[in-house]
């Protein structure tokens, strides 16, 4: 296992060279440059060299992950410093070719992922859930919802989805104009953060509560939805396939 240190502070990254000596920046949109033994100019420090410049850091965690046959360990740090300005920018450290490939993957694994979903509740108490045939919880059941578009507001995301996946046509409320246009109702959600496994992505789940007239048609896209019903609480936290549904049931739905 080779080991790496990650220290990241106001979104500048630590870089040094094939010696240890840094800090390095890099070129952004660098794609030829002249090659040394292993390849790369610019890399990660291991704690060693990084303890020879002189830093101290707090540890955040350690995320694991394989390129080819090797696995390595990156450890994530906040350094002891008030502004590394001599450090690399996290935009220009990926889109430099010299910089090795683990230090892009580790900036790459600190992006979250935003997911936003919906959960629709009829006047008997009943939640929708979805069985999807791809994606994460394949043949699983789960709530509508998905990943974010780029520059989409979660809410604008989360009925997006709705209607793509169940043809629900539904305006969540948003009674702040959160979303630069005001719908009156009460809005219920939470948000929920959480690094699932070792390799350390981030994700990060916007839900919102809605109750919905009984009788409302849903129509299952073909290639991505099995079928929609609905379920009781219980049978629901049972049946959900995601933590963040069934901590937005404990949340929204129990305690409403």
């Amino acid at each position: 296992m080779t080991k790496h240190l990650y220290l990241e502070h106001d979104g500048k990254v630590l870089l040094v060279d094939h010696s240890g000596k840094g800090p390095q920046k890099p070129v952004r949109g660098r794609i030829e440059f002249n090659q040394i033994d292993n390849g790369w100019l610019y890399r990660l420090p291991t704690e060693k060299e990084a303890s020879k410049l002189g830093l101290t850091w707090e540890v955040k965690r350690v995320n694991r992950f394989k390129f080819g046959e090797k696995t390595h360990e990156v450890i994530h740090a906040l350094p002891d410093i008030e502004w590394p300005s001599n450090w690399a920018w996290k935009d220009n450290l990926i889109s430099d070719s010299a910089v090795h490939p683990v230090a892009r993957e580790s900036v790459y694994r600190t992006m979250h992922r935003i997911v936003s979903k919906v959960i629709l509740r009829n006047s008997k108490g009943q939640l929708l859930l979805q069985k999807v045939n791809r994606g994460f919880f394949t043949g699983q059941w789960t709530l509508p919802g998905g990943f974010l578009d780029y520059a989409e507001h979660p809410r604008k995301g989360a009925e997006r989805e709705l209607l793509e996946e169940l043809g629900v046509n539904l305006k969540l409320p948003d009674p702040r104009g959160e979303t630069g246009e005001i719908v009156n109702g009460i809005d219920r959600c939470i948000v929920l953060e959480r690094i699932f496994n070792s390799e350390g992505i981030d994700w990060v789940s916007f839900t919102y509560l809605v109750d919905v007239e009984d009788g409302i048609k849903i129509i299952c896209k073909p290639d991505e939805v099995d079928e929609a019903r609905w379920f009781d609480l219980k049978d629901a936290m049972e049946r959900a396939a995601s933590l963040f549904d069934i901590e937005a049931f404990r949340s929204l739905v129990e305690d409403d």
